[in-house]
């Protein structure tokens, strides 16, 4: 079933998460990806036959080319001048010095969008910073906000910054493509990974721009909206967790009754809203009383028939078999010539004419070198081994 990208090429000369993640979302709904790798490189979580790589690059054609070679920059600007589309996540400094950078290659293919996805984007004093997921969390300040009041910040626990830059580039290069559909016209899209989590922060910026508070953590409370009870509650057993947040009296009275109308509900300082969220710490203590004694799943159903807003904090055993999800088909399953099966999450978002297509698992390196380099290319087999043996395609 052809995709809504179909027809589309895109040179991945991503690594990692950020980038990978933004190329798979193309290639998910049809765009044909190469992936752009090298041997000398091609290691730790960038290793071909690991799970992490296989499920960020599903759909892919992989490549190996050797860019610090001449000759490897040279197919590198023969590829683009095949290609729509071209994704990096270097430092700024890195095509540049490849003579790899947009200037450059828009005048092998004019029209070619660039997508350059960095932490701290390609001006400014810090554009050569090397940054992760982490360090662009906490450099946006969401490591911070997502804290705790009085304690250390604990971060996020995974690169969320690089779903967040994923999910944004991608939104840039379809802006491009309907452009370039109107006018001809290419575009080099400049995405800083810290500017686009710094756009997330919203009211705690606002805040600080127009009344001159410093935005400080909050933990689980909710200061924009009152509610009470609200925040994570212990739950029978080893680490188990249910979120519960109820924000007016209809809800609390809901929220009673699936509890069974203990007699601490009806004290006073539980009384409204106002006077629930000022004693939240009382409340959020009976709370888990009620709470640690039973099961997360079973609060959360119980609470959510009552039309109560709770979830179980799940972890990744409950994720693989969360009804939901199975119900969704959200999980991909796809073969792979060296791991065997793999599991990898699906694309969130149904588009009914053209959904989202799971071709292939990620690839091996290089083991789409014949297609590209023969086919694509047009390179006479004799040229293939020389430059196999001279280390260019390597």
């Amino acid at each position: 079933m052809p995709g809504a990208l179909s027809g589309v090429r895109v040179l991945d000369f991503t690594a990692v998460l950020a980038g990978p993640f933004a190329t798979r979302m193309l290639a998910d709904h049809g765009a044909e990806v190469i992936k752009v790798q090298s041997r000398l490189t091609a290691g730790g979580p960038a290793h071909n036959l690991t799970g992490y790589f296989a499920a960020w690059n599903r759909n892919k054609l992989g490549i190996t080319l050797n860019l610090s070679k001449p000759e490897g920059v040279q197919l590198a600007r023969r590829l683009v001048r095949i290609s729509d589309i071209l994704v990096e996540n270097f430092s700024p400094r890195v095509m540049e010095n490849w003579g790899l950078d947009y200037a450059a290659l828009r005048k092998e293919r004019p029209e070619l969008i660039m997508l350059s996805m960095s932490g701290m984007g390609r001006t400014g004093p810090w554009r050569d910073y090397f940054a992760f997921g982490p360090t662009v969390q906490a450099l946006s300040g969401m490591t911070y906000l997502t804290g705790s009041p009085g304690r250390a910040p604990l971060g996020l626990g995974y690169s969320y910054a690089d779903h967040v830059a994923g999910l944004m580039g991608v939104l840039a290069v379809l802006a491009a493509v309907e452009h370039r559909q109107r006018t001809g016209e290419g575009q080099h899209i400049d995405l800083s990974e810290t500017e686009a989590m710094c756009s997330l922060l919203g009211t705690g910026m606002l805040d600080s721009a127009c009344n001159g508070r410093d935005p400080a953590p909050e933990g689980n409370s909710s200061p924009q909206r009152l509610g009470a009870p609200h925040g994570v509650y212990r739950c029978r057993g080893e680490d188990r967790w249910c979120a519960i947040a109820v924000f007016n009296d209809q809800e609390w009275d809901a929220f009673c009754q699936a509890l069974g109308r203990p007699s601490w509900t009806v004290r006073a300082e539980f009384s409204s809203q106002g006077q629930r969220w000022k004693h939240s710490a009382q409340l959020d203590a009976v709370v888990e009383e009620w709470t640690s004694q039973r099961d997360a799943r079973e609060v959360m159903e119980s609470l959510q028939r009552a039309g109560v807003a709770a979830g179980v904090v799940q972890n990744a055993s409950d994720l693989a078999g969360d009804p939901q999800l199975k119900a969704r088909d959200f999980f991909v399953e796809l073969e792979h010539p060296v791991l065997g099966r793999t599991v990898s999450d699906g694309s969130p978002i149904g588009l009914s004419e053209t959904p989202a297509v799971y071709r292939r698992a990620g690839p091996e390196l290089g083991q789409d070198n014949d297609y590209v380099y023969r086919s694509l290319l047009g390179l006479p087999e004799a040229e293939i081994e020389r430059l196999t043996a001279a280390g260019v395609i390597f």
